[in-house]
C-alpha cells in the first residue's frame, strides 16, 4: 500500500518536473544552448498564480483554470522578452558567451524578485488555493485486532494493526490532469501544425530554414513563449502541492528538471518528459527510504553517471558537431 502511495506521488511530481525539462529541452534544440533563467521563469509563474487566484476568483474549478491560463500567458510574455533582450542580440556569438549571459539573467531575475520596492520581497509567502480542496481516500485493507494470550506471568494483549488506506486529493489530479492536457497539446502543435512544422526545422538547419522563407526569429520568440508557458504551468502545480513560494524556489527544481531533460536525451522532447517522470519517482522513493537525506543529491549523481556512460541520454542520438 506504501508503495502505491509513493507511485502516485512520485508521478504528480515527475509530471511538474517534465513540464519544466520540456522549455530547457525546446529551446536547446533550436538554438543549442541551456536557458538557465528558466528556472526562474518558473518562480514567476507561482508568483503570478499568487496575485491572479483572487483576482479571478481561485478556488473554484472554473477560477482555477483561469488562473492557470492567465500565468501562462505572463510567463510566456516574459519568455520572449528574454529572448528579445538578452539572447538575441548574441545570436552568433559563442556558445559560452550565451551560458554566461543565461547564468546572468537567472541572478537578475532572482535580485529583482528579492527587492522588497520592485519585487516580491525576500520572505516566504503562503500559496493560496487554486482549485477546490478535498482529499479523496479508499480502505484498501481494513484494521485488524490480534490478541495475545494470556500466560501465567502475563495478562493478554490486544494488538491493533491500523487499516491501510490510499489518499489522493485534488491539486494531486489536477497537476495529473493538466499535465496530461499540456503534454498532449504540446504534442499536437510540435507534429501537427504548420508552426510545429517550423519549429522542426528550425532546430533540424536554422539556415535551410530560413532560405524557404521560414522567420526564424519568429519561431525562436514562439519556443520561448510555448516553453516558458510550460514553465508557468509547472509553478502553479509545484505551489499548489508544496504552498509556500519565495523567489529562490526554482533554482532546486530548475536544476532537477535539467538533469531530467539531459536524462531523457536533451532536445528530445518525449526523453525530457520520461526523464522528468523519472526523476520525481526517483526522488519521492528515496524521501521514503533510510536514504532520504540523499534524496536531492541522487538526481545530481544521476546527472554524473548519464553523462559519463549514455552522454545522449536515454531517447537522444549523439549528434557530430561541426567546427
Amino acid at each position: 500500500m506504501e508503495f502505491a502511495q509513493q507511485l502516485l506521488n512520485g508521478i504528480s511530481l515527475g509530471a511538474i518536473y517534465a513540464l519544466i525539462a520540456l522549455g530547457y529541452t525546446m529551446v536547446y534544440g533550436v538554438l543549442r544552448f541551456i536557458n538557465f533563467a528558466h528556472s526562474d521563469v518558473f518562480m514567476l509563474g507561482a508568483y503570478a498564480g499568487l496575485l491572479l487566484t483572487p483576482k479571478l476568483g481561485g478556488g473554484t474549478f472554473g477560477g482555477g483554470l483561469a488562473v492557470l491560463a492567465a500565468s501562462m500567458a505572463v510567463t510566456a510574455a516574459l519568455g520572449v522578452v528574454i529572448e528579445k533582450v538578452a539572447y538575441r542580440p548574441l545570436r552568433g556569438r559563442s556558445t559560452l558567451t550565451v551560458l554566461i549571459t543565461a547564468i546572468g539573467v537567472s541572478l537578475l531575475i532572482q535580485n529583482v524578485a528579492q527587492n522588497r520596492q520592485v519585487g516580491f520581497g525576500p520572505n516566504p509567502k503562503a500559496f493560496p488555493a487554486v482549485f477546490p480542496q478535498k482529499t479523496f481516500s479508499w480502505e484498501v485493507a481494513p484494521a485488524m485486532t490480534n490478541t495475545v494470550a494470556a500466560t501465567a506471568d502475563t495478562a493478554p494483549t490486544v494488538n491493533v494493526v491500523p487499516a491501510k488506506t490510499l489518499s489522493v486529493n485534488t491539486n494531486q489530479l489536477a497537476v495529473l490532469v493538466v499535465s496530461l492536457a499540456l503534454l498532449g497539446a504540446l504534442h499536437w502543435i510540435v507534429h501537427h501544425t504548420k508552426i510545429g512544422t517550423a519549429m522542426r526545422a528550425v532546430s533540424f538547419n536554422a539556415t535551410a530554414s530560413s532560405l524557404v522563407g521560414i522567420n526564424n526569429d519568429a519561431i525562436i520568440s514562439f519556443t520561448f513563449a510555448l516553453g516558458s508557458a510550460l514553465a508557468g504551468a509547472g509553478g502553479i502545480l509545484y505551489a499548489m502541492n508544496y504552498p509556500t513560494i519565495d523567489p529562490l524556489m526554482g533554482t532546486l527544481p530548475g536544476l532537477k528538471a535539467f538533469v531530467a531533460a539531459v536524462l531523457g536525451g536533451i532536445g528530445n522532447l518525449p526523453g525530457a518528459a520520461l526523464g522528468g517522470l523519472l526523476i520525481g519517482l526517483l526522488e519521492t522513493f528515496v524521501k521514503g527510504s533510510r536514504w532520504s537525506t540523499y534524496s536531492d543529491a541522487i538526481a545530481f549523481a544521476i546527472l554524473i553517471l548519464i553523462l559519463l556512460f549514455r552522454p545522449a541520454g536515454l531517447l537522444g542520438k549523439l549528434r557530430v558537431e561541426k567546427v
